[in-house]
């Protein structure tokens, strides 16, 4: 292996150099080809609003043995199908079929599912406008329709 040019006229060969290892680092690329908004349905969005198709539960992953309570919405802007977390004691149950929700990221790593949640990367925040942790709190009645 070479070493590194110096010299008064070695600025273009070290910027150069420079250009071509960043391709070696994974962020770089990524965030350079912009992988994140092609693959993301939120489209690189931080939330997103959707409309629920169905309630389901899933069964969480090893060592624990919860069914986590989760439902699948589909978005407003793109039509994609995402399945969301419904985070709190007795949040499902404030959520029915069409019901407009607003939904964000979960915040696991490198936008991954986090915690024993199999492939669940958003959660639910807002159920018809209203914050979903204000409902569960009692501070405010949902709407009616």
């Amino acid at each position: 292996m070479g070493h590194k040019s110096n010299g008064l006229a070695a600025g273009k060969k070290l910027a150069k150099r420079r250009r071509k290892s960043q391709w070696l680092h994974r962020q770089f690329r990524k965030r350079t080809l912009r992988l994140k908004e092609k693959s993301d349905p939120l489209e690189g969005a931080s939330q997103a609003k959707g409309i629920i198709l169905e309630k389901k539960e899933l069964e969480a992953r090893q060592p624990n043995s919860a069914m986590r309570k989760c439902v699948r919405i589909q978005l407003v802007k793109n039509g994609k199908q995402v399945t969301a977390f419904a985070p709190g004691t007795g949040a499902i149950k404030l959520m029915d079929e069409h019901d407009e929700v607003i939904v964000e990221c979960i915040g696991g790593r490198m936008g991954r599912a986090k915690g024993d949640i199999p492939g669940v990367r958003w959660q639910v925040i807002k159920v018809n406008d209203q914050s979903l942790d204000a409902l569960l709190k009692g501070r405010i009645e949902k709407a009616r329709k």
